[in-house]
């Protein structure tokens, strides 16, 4: 892969963040939910994606070539208990950590839910494209619990195609802010977008 990318100035911020070969230029700094904006207009859909996999003070980044696919989907990591309390405790408990985080991954929806006799869950559901942020953060904050945990993409499917009884919900928003589309549209050309 041999692509220009501006220089950047503290680099360690873009980490995460993602690199858009349009062909003719590049720009430097999109979200994920920017790049899905992207990838739903007919003039963008063939964009090349690059996420940014580590950047050094120097501001050399390490890339990975992301599939635009990836964007249209969702993924998730569901942590399973076979009582209410159990679970509850394990919701709250991951609630707290999460509203307690200074830069939260991604855009998750946290979900409890009541599957079916005494199965109970707690989801963490989210573009798939923040798999490994997710997995990392989790790592993180050590959070532990004593049932099975599941997880990917297909686990998503199969939590929806069980048509789950949700008990609490709540929205996790990324720490970092994205643009609208209007804005994302009028600045595209610009080689670093934040």
């Amino acid at each position: 892969m041999n692509i220009k990318i501006e220089k950047i100035s503290n680099p360690e911020k873009y980490t995460g963040l993602y690199v858009v070969d349009f062909g003719e230029y590049t720009s430097t700094g999109f979200t994920g939910s920017e790049v899905e904006i992207l990838l739903e207009s007919e003039e963008y859909s063939d964009i090349k994606i690059y996420k940014i996999h580590n950047a050094y003070p120097d501001g050399t980044l390490e890339l990975c070539g992301v599939s635009n696919e990836i964007f249209n989907l969702e993924s998730g990591i569901f942590f399973y208990s076979h009582n209410l309390d159990q679970a509850e405790d394990n919701y709250n408990r991951l609630l707290d950590i999460a509203l307690a985080t200074e830069k939260f991954p991604a855009r998750t929806k946290l979900q409890l839910a009541h599957l079916c006799d005494d199965v109970y869950t707690v989801g963490l559901i989210y573009p798939a494209e923040a798999d490994g942020e997710i997995s990392q953060w989790l790592l993180d904050k050590d959070y532990k619990t004593e049932g099975a945990v599941k997880g990917g993409i297909n686990t998503v499917s199969d939590y929806y195609a069980a048509a789950p009884e949700v008990i609490k919900r709540h929205q996790l928003v990324s720490g970092t802010a994205s643009k609208t589309a209007t804005e994302l549209l009028s600045t595209l050309k610009y080689a670093v977008q934040r």
